[in-house]
């Protein structure tokens, strides 16, 4: 183990050792990531205050509970006071950065809308908020208005690396394309946005050999920043009919955090959030996550009225907490992890402010 620790540069061999590492371990790998955490970002959390725009999605993916199929989900889109609400929040405890999240559309109203919202922040803030999008596929049009309007960075996960897994998590409807997710992610990149990407682990049909792969697809394409957390199945779902196939919550937990850690090693001054999707696996996840490596976290600002409707997943946390709750209860949590919240900082990935 301390000999692959060491190892400027991590190989496929050695990165499934450290994912199939035990507990003994994994101990020590999560304290080697730690370490270079401390090192080359600091022992800083950054806060991205979320706001869940809209459910409204126009993609149908078989893992996702407000996919378009879904009738049962009631569909929303925030007002615009409802979204400055949000903003203003963030602003006055000094979040200094949102991610304006929301289900993918392509129509015109939709894409000007984010536009305008963009435009309003930049004026309303006079420039001091990071945005993050996160609104799936989009055309280069698109990508360039949204970053000319006053976007820095973009969130678009591509959920595997691997083609063959995409196409089982996606309808064969010519609508989800896996060359054209890639092809997404390069135009982001290729248009100057923080561009972020993720997976999701422990899913049916997933191989540990494919997360693998899938940490050698980051630093081949040498994203910047990160989301990845465990899959967790919901009941209206198609893909939830292969539950009996899924690893125990304990080992898809775990999983992801070595995940985390191994990223971490693999790519040291690069953002990595600590998911929600963490906490709902175990009640301290984010704080671990942090403790292997994470420097991100994301509070949700979205009016709780619209929360309920907002599940990817089902067993969601915070859906009753209002934002002044969840802000003091992490504060506490990731004190007692001894790191402190870079109130007012940007916290721009450093690896995209030095790309390698």
């Amino acid at each position: 183990m301390e000999n692959i620790l060491d190892k400027p540069l991590l190989g496929k061999e050695d990165i499934l050792s450290l994912l199939m590492c035990d507990e003994r371990e994994q101990k020590k790998l999560f304290a080697r990531a730690a370490e270079i955490k401390e090192k080359y970002v600091g022992n800083i959390v950054y806060f991205r205050g979320l706001i869940e725009y809209s459910n409204i999605c126009s993609k149908n993916c078989l893992y996702c509970g407000v996919r378009s199929g879904n009738q049962h989900v009631k569909r929303y889109q925030m007002t615009d006071d409802e979204v400055f609400e949000a903003c203003d929040y963030a602003f006055r405890n000094g979040f200094a950065s949102l991610v304006i999240q929301s289900g993918e559309r392509h129509d015109v109203s939709f894409v000007r809308k984010i536009s305008d919202l963009l435009k309003e922040i930049k004026d309303r803030y006079q420039g001091r908020l990071r945005i993050t999008l996160s609104c799936g596929e989009q055309t280069e049009d698109s990508y360039r208005q949204w970053l000319e309007s006053g976007a820095q960075r973009y969130l678009l996960r591509i959920e595997t690396s691997n083609p063959l897994l995409y196409s089982r998590l996606h309808p064969d409807d010519g609508n989800h394309v896996f060359r054209e997710r890639v092809e997404a992610l390069d135009t982001l990149k290729k248009l100057g946005y923080q561009a972020g990407t993720g997976v999701m682990i422990g899913l049916p049909f997933q191989t540990i050999d494919q997360l693998a792969n899938d940490l050698l697809f980051f630093r081949e394409k040498d994203f910047p920043m990160f989301g990845m957390g465990p899959y967790i199945e919901h009941a209206e779902t198609p893909l939830y009919q292969y539950k009996d196939l899924l690893w125990t919550e304990k080992e898809r937990f775990t999983l992801s955090l070595k995940m985390v850690a191994v990223l971490r090693l693999m790519m040291k001054d690069v953002n990595i959030a600590a998911t929600t999707a963490m906490q709902t696996l175990d009640p301290l996840g984010r704080e671990k996550a942090i403790m292997a490596g994470a420097n991100v976290i994301m509070p949700n600002l979205t009016h709780l009225k619209y929360r309920r409707d907002y599940q990817l997943y089902e067993g969601k946390p915070c859906l009753d907490e209002e934002a002044d709750q969840c802000k003091v209860c992490l504060e506490s949590r990731i004190r007692l992890s001894g790191n402190r919240i870079g109130y007012g900082e940007w916290g721009d990935s450093l690896h995209y402010q030095k790309p390698t």
